[in-house]
């Protein structure tokens, strides 16, 4: 399935459950775009004690994401389309916690995209986490003798974003996994470089921690808005352009950030052990 061009393989694990010290390797081997089926991820399909499922997010290096936002939207589309339920919204079990999906469909009952609530960001730098203590906001980060202002956001999960006048010429292979992995971010982190195209217009390139660049990511989004507002730069609601399409994102008055944007299948099929 894919969301924007961010691309997994979900696996209903409900009834085989696999063991848990099988899911790195495993992840790996499925993601692989050579030797496997390839994709940015493994997303299980699991049953939960205080939502309707579980989602497990395997990344492509074998490492457990704690929440991925065009996965959830992917998560939402499969359950539906393979009747695993008819609850609309859907609550979900992440390691970031509960998340509520609502599924909106078009006047021929397709559907049309899938509505996230995303929860609380937090910009402390204990929770994000980030060395230190205080604000995460307006954190000077040296890389390889440049010289950037990162905007630590957690959404869950860790992100860094990075306003630049322009992303043309950027070096993302290059400084992605410096800062990926920066002593500033002892959890490791996703990045984000952003260009502000107007007032409530934002562009952004990705380097997912544990994946490298990807064309979307959905919770990497959300953080770009909450550090958009937090420092002037546009309002509570924002169209973000990623390189696989746009994603619709409110951080709305109750605190809550929302993501709005499309999921569909792109094959199904089965592999060998």
């Amino acid at each position: 399935m894919q969301g924007l061009g961010n691309d997994f393989i979900v696996v209903d694990d409900r009834a085989e459950h696999l063991p848990d010290e099988d899911l790195p390797a495993l992840g790996r081997r499925l993601t692989d775009r050579h030797f496997g089926i390839g994709g940015d991820g493994l997303i299980l399909v699991r049953p939960s004690t205080t939502a309707d499922f579980q989602m497990r997010v395997i990344n492509s290096d074998g490492s457990e994401a704690e929440m991925c936002g065009n996965g959830i939207r992917c998560f939402a589309v499969y359950l539906l389309e393979k009747g695993l339920t008819t609850a609309n919204p859907v609550r979900v079990d992440t390691r970031a916690g509960v998340m509520v999906l609502d599924v909106h469909r078009d006047a021929d009952g397709g559907i049309s995209g899938v509505r996230v609530d995303m929860g609380k960001p937090s910009v402390e730098r204990a929770e994000v986490p980030m060395e230190g203590s205080g604000s995460a906001l307006d954190v000077p980060l040296s890389v390889d003798g440049q010289e950037f202002v990162a905007h630590g956001v957690s959404m869950g999960n860790p992100h860094a974003v990075i306003f630049l006048n322009t992303l043309e010429g950027l070096p993302l292979e290059r400084l992605g996994p410096r800062i990926e992995t920066h002593p500033l971010f002892p959890a490791k982190t996703n990045v984000h470089f952003v260009e502000q195209l107007g007032p409530d217009e934002l562009r952004m390139k990705i380097w997912e921690r544990g994946a490298g660049p990807t064309l979307a990511c959905g919770t990497g989004a959300c953080a770009v808005l909450v550090a958009a507002h937090l420092t002037g730069r546009t309002g509570r609601k924002a169209t973000i352009h990623l390189p696989g399409g746009p994603l619709e994102i409110e951080w709305a008055e109750n605190g809550h950030v929302f993501m709005t944007g499309p999921a569909e299948e792109v094959f199904t099929g089965e592999i060998a052990e």
